[in-house]
């Protein structure tokens, strides 16, 4: 498998899910209205509930998940060795398959930083 070229894949993602929201605005309104919420601070900071939702990627083999929050927890701050640590908590809690997911999203995290 090549390397992914992750920017790319956020912008066909982007691109795609324009035209879903275009599709659905009622559904997509209120999805993007529960995306607010549930990454707003509260008692954990927006960060911490990125590296959360990476991790969910992680285990559930989401590509656009890696993407998003990847990009996301480097929004926030988070550093190289907090990506590492987040992974090693989804490979502990995934097995084998987050192990292989969790070095896309160490790439996914290392190209967005890149090009930022």
């Amino acid at each position: 498998m090549s390397e992914q070229n992750w920017i790319a894949f956020i912008d066909q993602t982007n691109a795609r899910m324009a035209r879903l929201r275009k599709a659905m605005p009622g559904v997509s309104k209120a999805f993007g209205s529960l995306a607010t919420e549930a990454i707003a601070p509260g008692a954990l900071d927006s960060k911490t509930k990125e590296l959360i939702a990476l991790a969910v990627g992680i285990t559930a083999r989401c590509d656009g998940c890696l993407a998003f929050h990847a990009k996301a927890a480097a929004k926030y701050g988070a550093s190289r060795e907090e990506i590492i640590d987040t992974i090693g908590v989804a490979v502990y809690m995934g097995g084998g398959p987050s192990m292989i997911y969790g070095a896309e999203a160490l790439d996914a995290f290392d190209s967005v930083t890149r090009e930022a």
